[in-house]
Order: C-alpha cells, then structure tokens, then sequence
C-alpha cells in the first residue's frame, strides 16, 4: 500500500502522544482522525476536522467511525497511564486498558481494519537490571498500569493471531518533548511526567521539583530513565502502520537507548533554561524501578527506525512550548483587575 492508502483511526487521538502521531501522519500524506472522549485529551491538539469525540467502551461507536471513514488501520493510544493514580483507581484502570482494548478490537473485526498499533509501555517488564531491557526480557509489572497494559498487550496479540490481523506493540520508555514549531506539548491537568514539572518550576508555575528518592542503587542514587523525543516517537508509529511486518506480529520498544539519571536531568534543565530550579528529595514513589532504560535493536531491525533527537533537543522544544503556551492548551487566565482603596 501506499502512504495514501492508509486511512488510520488514532484512539486516544487528542492525547499527548496520540496527536503528535495524528498530525505527523497528516503530514506525511497519511489519512488520520481522533478518537477521543476528551477526558485527559485536548481537541486543541487534533487538526481540523479530524476528531471524533467517543468512548471506547462504546464499540458501536467506534465501528461507525471505522465504518464511515474507511479505516484501514488503528493506532489504539487510549489509555489511562499514570503510574502513581492506577494504584488509587486499579478498577478505573483495567477497564479502560483492558475492556478498551476488548471494544477496540471488536469494532475493528466488524469494520474491516487489518491492523493494530498499540501503544504500550515499559511498565510491563520485570525491574532491576542495571542495563538495556529487550523485548524478551521477563515481563512481570509493578504496578496496575502496568499489569492492565500487559492483559491488553495480550488480548491484541491472541485476537489479531486468531482473525489473521497484523499487530504491532510497541513499548515506550519516556516519551518527552513539544513539536519544533512549539505549537504542541504537553499538557496535562495532573501532571507527573519528570520534565514538564522541572521546565513549570523553572517558569515559576511550581514552588518546588521533587526528586523521588536519592538511595538507589545508582551512580548519584536517584533514578535512571530513557527519554525520547514525541517527534521520534511519531515517526517509529508512521512505520509500523505502512511498513511490511514479517510474521504479521512484532513488539519493539522505544527509547533513545541510554539512560539518564533525575539528577543529570535536574542540571541539564537548569543549564537549558538558563535559571535555578527549586528542589528537594523525597520518599521514593510506589513501582519506581531505579533503572529504565529501552534496548531498541528490535526497532531498528523491524522499523528502520533510531531516534533523532537528543535529551538537549528534547529539553529545548519542551521549553519553548513551556515559555509560549504556560497554561498548555487552557486559555490563559485573565489578569485580575486591581481595586481602588
């Protein structure tokens, strides 16, 4: 097929990830729209006309918006996914990513489509290695987030194995940065991603950046972690929706391939934005592994795909939409009008 044939259903298309893949498929000549209920999204982040607002418990709904628009191929990214909430809401948790995935699959099977991209995460691996995690590594998640996504990750392989569907998993370590025109980041209402909340500290948003633990078992003792560009990230899912996938199966992680310490992070911000960043140690979080860095041969071998961009370029394009949108999509709030005494 060619790029134009594709006609691509992005679940979970107005989130951070979703719509970074949305728009760079858009821009490659792929036929892409948004599904989305707008709990987490921003339809600011969807081009025009390319969002359909729906549940994906609602597989009816989903197999009409298959149905009307053709769609060839799901990029299936709706998810809950923070890692501290799924242990408050493990309930909340497993029935979006599992029963999700379930209706996702459903109306895929009814309306035709051949292939599903799901966007999975490292959470779903054992922790403790101090070195790259491959794919064949023991899969044993800490935490409900993780485990929902791995029940996913395997209600999609034996589905697409039993109706002859290709699929493709593709596991991120940390998704991070803003597009380069700085029209597009992150934004979320609950934020617990390491760099938005260093980069809002830096401009004034947050009085404090909390370092999770300083005891690990690493060289500075806070944890590692494997940053990779969203811009990255768009291109590695543009292939596995129009590349061949040998065997109709393939699970890749994605990563820059090396790791970063919180601390090296810490300093990289402060040297990037050019400002002290308020910060202080505290207790570790529940699930966090002290390393977490991706072995990415797998996506180089079956997608052609290395990332692109460095940690610096990350941290410089997440600032920038930082300094440009500091309220991310919300409007700004209007300044107070002063009263005379």
């Amino acid at each position: 097929m060619h790029l134009s044939d594709h006609r691509v259903l992005v679940t979970g298309g107005a989130g951070y990830v979703g719509s970074a893949c949305l728009r760079h498929f858009r821009r490659a000549g792929v036929e892409a729209w948004a599904f989305d209920d707008l709990s987490t999204g921003n339809s600011a982040a969807v081009p025009g006309g390319r969002l359909i607002v729906g549940d994906i418990l609602d597989t009816a709904a989903l197999t009409r918006a298959m149905r009307d628009h053709g769609v060839t191929d799901v990029l299936h990214a709706a998810a809950l996914a923070s890692v501290p909430e799924s242990f408050d809401r493990p309930d909340a948790y497993w029935r979006v990513n599992l029963d999700g995935t379930r209706s996702v699959m459903a109306a895929m099977l009814s309306a035709g489509a051949g292939r599903i991209v799901f966007s999975s995460t490292a959470a779903v691996y054992r922790h403790g290695a101090a070195r790259p995690i491959r794919e064949d590594d023991p899969l044993d998640p800490l935490t409900p987030y993780g485990s929902s996504k791995l029940a996913a990750a395997h209600l999609i392989r034996d589905l697409a194995a039993r109706h002859g569907l290709t699929a493709v998993e593709l596991r991120y370590f940390n998704a991070s940065g803003a597009d380069p025109d700085g029209q597009h980041g992150e934004a979320r209402a609950h934020e617990t991603h390491a760099i938005p909340l260093l980069l809002k500290t830096a401009d004034g948003l947050r009085p404090v950046f909390d370092i999770f633990g300083d005891g690990f078992d690493t060289p500075d003792g806070t944890c590692i972690r494997d940053y990779v560009s969203v811009i990255d990230l768009a291109e590695a899912h543009l292939r596995a929706v129009t590349r061949p996938i040998p065997g109709g199966h393939a699970v890749c992680n994605l990563g820059a391939g090396q790791g970063v310490s919180v601390r090296e992070l810490f300093e990289l911000a402060r040297e990037v934005t050019g400002r002290d960043i308020a910060h202080r140690v505290s207790p570790p979080r529940p699930g966090d592994p002290a390393w977490l860095v991706a072995d990415i041969t797998c996506a180089g071998a079956v997608l052609d795909w290395r990332p692109t961009l460095s940690l610096r370029d990350i941290l410089r394009s997440a600032w920038a939409w930082q300094q440009a949108r500091p309220t991310g999509y919300a409007p700004a709030p209007a300044p107070r009008k002063r009263t005379m005494p």
